[in-house]
């Protein structure tokens, strides 16, 4: 027989906090991740200049991403068991000093080897913060508002995304690229005082809870979590093959400007992202309060949803159709994300929270650099639209798994949680 169900809570629940604090933790967080990706992607905007003042050439431009991402993604299993037997405070903060160190240290390299040791460390010192970060807000949020609280979190990254683009190219055309990065640290390194008087106030984060019997072979005893790690696997290839080949399928198809193509291949993309990624978290909080599976069905949704539509971007007949395809796929992808962590969190326990998120995070990883590398592969002999075609059948697959999973086995993993969390 199955384990009871955590029962259900009818009320938002703050982790013992007034929503205010609780709200507030979420706030500073926010534009600590904003930092954190502004940081990140900066750099991508001062590719010419890099090029001309410390000789970069197009493989080592290429490494600028590559080997931020392969770093960030392999330290994930280890900052996220950090974050389960540390303070996720410091972690938190720690992070945030360390990476504008590094962003400092990006802007005193005079060779593409020395920027490319920093974007090295830029990886370790940030893959310190999410496992931290979303660990803190789960544990602040753990009732009914914990979907809407990722959600908002989440929406930094594509503010971010968009503050680092336009940032880079501005302080490289009128301050200079070096002075523009080292604010940056200036700035990061200035918040980490916000941040420690914000979570001073909230000393149940200092510690992780001693009492739960759980440990971190539990993991993976939950198939609703690695079915969900399946899915976000399969969805991030999707995912980061248009993030990386739709400008430039643009490009040859519909014969844009460089700047056009990037232009129409983000703006619809990320704009409904962040407006899916709102409306999900919104979403599966209200239907978590009806069905205790419910986050992980509007995630099932979102994978669905979008799977068909990153097929569509690619074989659509004329720009306009490619440009709402790829605006349908943001906001159905945004559904997903916004309850990716959120569903994970219901079927594994508070103890492994940092280590769920940490394997989430490398198995995104992951994926994204696989799709980049195939893509490039066989681009050229099976052609962008066959690829996603099966990636997209792919997807699909993964999220009607999930349902099947969902259905037969959470009632058991989320017994078990409940089992393991004895006070």
């Amino acid at each position: 027989m199955a384990a009871p169900a955590i029962p259900l809570r009818k009320a938002p629940d703050y982790g013992g906090l007034s929503p205010r604090l609780a709200w507030a933790g979420v706030a500073v967080l926010w534009f600590a991740y904003l930092l954190n990706y502004l940081d990140r992607q900066v750099v991508f905007s001062i590719f010419p200049v890099l090029r001309t003042e410390l000789g970069f050439s197009n493989t080592q431009l290429g490494l600028v991403g590559t080997l931020f991402i392969w770093v960030y993604s392999l330290c994930m299993l280890i900052t996220g068991r950090l974050a389960d037997v540390a303070r996720r405070d410091r972690l938190v903060i720690f992070s945030l000093v360390l990476w504008s160190l590094a962003t400092l240290g990006t802007a005193l390299s005079y060779s593409a080897s020395v920027l490319l040791f920093w974007r090295a460390v830029m990886g370790v010192t940030e893959s310190l913060y999410v496992p931290a970060a979303l660990t803190t807000i789960a544990i602040l949020h753990p009732g009914a508002t914990r979907s809407r609280a990722l959600a908002v979190h989440g929406s930094a990254q594509f503010a971010g995304i968009i503050a680092g683009g336009w940032y880079g190219g501005w302080a490289a055309d009128h301050i200079g690229w070096r002075p523009g990065f080292t604010a940056l640290a200036v700035i990061g390194a200035g918040y980490g005082l916000v941040l420690w008087r914000v979570f001073r106030r909230m000393p149940h984060l200092r510690t992780p809870n001693s009492r739960l019997a759980a440990t971190p072979a539990d993991i993976f005893k939950s198939a609703c979590y690695w079915t969900l790690a399946l899915c976000f696997f399969a969805f991030c290839t999707m995912l980061w093959m248009l993030y990386a080949w739709f400008p430039n399928f643009i490009y040859e198809h519909y014969h844009l400007s460089l700047a056009q193509s990037g232009l129409a291949a983000t703006a619809y993309l990320q704009i409904s992202c962040m407006a899916g990624i709102l409306a999900g978290g919104v979403l599966a909080d209200w239907l978590v309060m009806q069905i205790r599976s419910g986050r992980f069905l509007i995630a099932v949704a979102g994978l669905a949803g979008c799977a068909p539509f990153a097929f569509l971007s690619l074989s659509a007949g004329s720009l306009a159709l490619a440009e709402l395809c790829a605006a349908a796929f943001g906001f159905f992808a945004g559904v997903f994300i916004a309850n990716t962590f959120a569903a994970a969190y219901d079927v594994i326990s508070k103890q492994n929270y940092g280590l769920g998120t940490g394997i989430l995070n490398l198995t995104g990883g992951l994926a994204g650099g696989a799709a980049i590398l195939a893509a490039g592969y066989w681009k050229a002999s099976l052609g962008m639209v066959v690829l996603m075609k099966w990636q997209c059948f792919a997807s699909i697959t993964a999220a009607l798994l999930l349902l099947l999973v969902v259905m037969t086995r959470f009632a058991s993993d989320n017994g078990q949680v409940h089992a393991s969390e004895r006070v």
